[in-house]
């Protein structure tokens, strides 16, 4: 299963809404995108920080919508990408 649709099951499996699962699929599309289709699972740390630094200085966007950006990402909201991501790599 591709990685995007691996994580619109997982966020379904939350029972996170529509919208919730649209911006997170956006988010990570935008990210694979920047660092050249290169897939999150071979990305870490640094590549996050590059990719949000891209957001606030090149362009411009708000503190709010860069949070947004890293909710895939972070611990506290039950990281739908990084335990995909761990999940691909035990296969």
């Amino acid at each position: 299963m591709k990685l995007l649709d691996q994580v619109r099951e997982s966020i379904r499996l939350k029972h996170y809404s529509i919208k919730t699962e649209k911006a997170y699929v956006g988010w990570i599309k935008r990210f694979i995108i920047f660092h050249n289709k290169k897939h999150p699972k071979d990305m870490g740390e640094t590549e996050i920080r590059e990719y949000l630094s891209h957001l606030a200085i090149n362009l411009n966007v708000s503190s709010s919508n860069q949070n947004q950006a890293f909710t895939p990402w972070d611990s506290r909201s039950n990281n739908v990408l990084l335990h995909i991501c761990t999940t691909i790599g035990e296969r």
